[in-house]
C-alpha cells in the first residue's frame, strides 16, 4: 500500500503526456523559435529561384529534381538577362514609335499633332488665305514627316536651318529647295514677314517631294524608309 501511494503521488506531480490546447501552442512557439529553423528558412533567392525553375518546367514539360531546381532557376535568369544585355548592345535602344516623337518639341514648341494633321491644318489656313500660319504649319509637317519615318531628327533646340541641313544630306536632289523652305519659316515666324501664296506653294512642293522620295541614308543602309 505503501508503494502505491508513492507511485500515485509521482504521477499526480508529473506533467501529463498530452497537453490542452493552450500548453500545445507554447510548446510549439517555444520549439519554433529556435534559430536552427530560422536557418532552415528559404532565403528571397532561393524562393526566386524556384519560382523561376518551376516557370521552365513548366514550360518544357521536364521535371528537375535535386539541387539542381534552384540552381537551374539561377542560370536562366542569368542567360536571359546576358541575352537582353546583347541586343541592347547589338541593337542599340529601341527606336521611339511616330506617335511618342509627336509629342516632343518642335522648332521651340511642344507640338502634338501628327504630319497627316499638321498638313490639314496647313490646307486649312491656306484656303482661307491665311499664308502665314499655312507656311508655319506646312514646314512644321515637312519635318515632323522626316521625323515620323526615322530620315531626320529633331533634337530639343534645333533650328530649322540645323534641319534643313540634315534633310538636305538625306535628301540631297531636295537641298535648294529645303533650304528656301526653312528661309520661308524663318522670315514668317521670326521676323514677321508676311507669308504669300508663292511661298507656301514652294514649302508644300518640297514636302511632297521628300515625302515620295527614299533617304538616301536608308537606300545605302538597305533600310526601308
Amino acid at each position: 500500500m505503501v508503494v502505491v501511494g508513492a507511485l500515485g503521488r509521482l504521477a499526480a506531480s508529473v506533467p501529463p503526456l498530452t497537453p490542452d490546447g493552450d500548453e500545445a501552442r507554447r510548446w510549439a512557439e517555444r520549439e519554433l523559435s529556435d534559430p536552427a529553423y530560422a536557418a532552415a528558412e528559404p532565403t528571397p533567392l532561393d524562393r526566386i529561384a524556384q519560382a523561376i525553375a518551376e516557370f521552365f518546367e513548366s514550360l518544357f514539360g521536364t521535371q528537375l529534381s535535386g539541387d539542381w531546381g534552384p540552381w537551374f532557376g539561377v542560370i536562366a535568369a542569368v542567360v536571359v538577362v546576358l541575352v537582353i544585355v546583347a541586343a541592347f548592345l547589338v541593337w542599340g535602344v529601341p527606336r521611339t514609335t511616330g506617335r511618342a516623337r509627336a509629342a516632343t518639341a518642335l522648332f521651340g514648341r511642344d507640338e502634338q499633332r501628327s504630319a497627316a494633321g499638321l498638313r490639314r491644318d496647313a490646307a486649312s489656313h491656306a484656303s482661307k488665305g491665311e499664308w502665314d500660319a499655312a507656311i508655319v504649319l506646312r514646314f512644321r509637317a515637312l519635318a515632323r514627316g522626316l521625323v515620323e519615318r526615322g530620315a531626320v531628327d529633331t533634337p530639343p533646340g534645333a533650328t530649322v536651318h540645323a534641319f534643313a541641313r540634315a534633310a538636305a544630306r538625306a535628301f540631297p536632289a531636295s537641298a535648294d529647295e529645303l533650304e528656301t523652305a526653312a528661309e520661308a519659316f524663318d522670315d514668317v515666324r521670326y521676323l514677321r514677314r508676311p507669308g504669300t501664296e508663292e511661298l507656301y506653294r514652294r514649302i508644300a512642293a518640297v514636302d511632297d517631294a521628300v515625302s515620295a522620295a527614299r533617304p538616301v541614308l536608308l537606300v545605302m543602309s538597305g533600310a526601308p524608309a
